[in-house]
């Protein structure tokens, strides 16, 4: 996603996400470890939707503010998901007294939370609003072109 956005604060957005997304993983890992367990990776597909259908959004679109208004709204699903799962995480780790473990992910789960509120407001404060203009440009030009097919050329009145 940090590739494909224009907004230079969008992509800054996606590539420090990334960069804790790799802390995040990180901190897993010690959970498992301290826990005495090897980490399983398993397939969602739950999340393996939400992230095909932001592919999906991301393809409609040709005007790249519209593209990434798009992408926000996909990344925030994808942020809900996470902040689900780790406050279910850590609450179970809570419950059973592994509360090094519950820290731990709470961390990433105040990191999550962070990472969606940084989203909204670049979506509130300028990805939707350039979005919106380029709509209402690509709307004036269909206009333009619409009322010059409707007119009659010169010499034909």
């Amino acid at each position: 996603m940090a590739k494909t956005a224009a907004n230079e604060e969008l992509k800054a957005a996606f590539e420090q996400h990334l960069e804790q997304t790799e802390e995040h993983i990180s901190r897993l890992e010690r959970v498992f470890e301290d826990l005495g367990e090897k980490p399983k990776g398993t397939k969602c597909e739950a999340m393996k939707g939400l992230i095909e259908e932001g592919k999906r959004m991301m393809e409609e679109s040709n005007d790249e503010d519209v593209r990434d208004a798009a992408m926000i709204a996909a990344a925030q699903k994808v942020e809900h998901y996470e902040i689900a799962t780790y406050g279910t995480l850590r609450t179970y780790a809570e419950m059973l007294g592994h509360d090094d473990q519950a820290d731990l992910l709470q961390e990433t789960l105040d990191e999550e939370k962070d990472t969606d509120e940084n989203l909204t407001e670049l979506a509130v404060t300028c990805v939707n609003l350039e979005a919106e203009e380029g709509e209402e440009e690509e709307d004036e030009e269909g206009e333009e072109k619409s009322e010059q097919k409707t007119q009659p050329a010169k010499g034909q009145r």
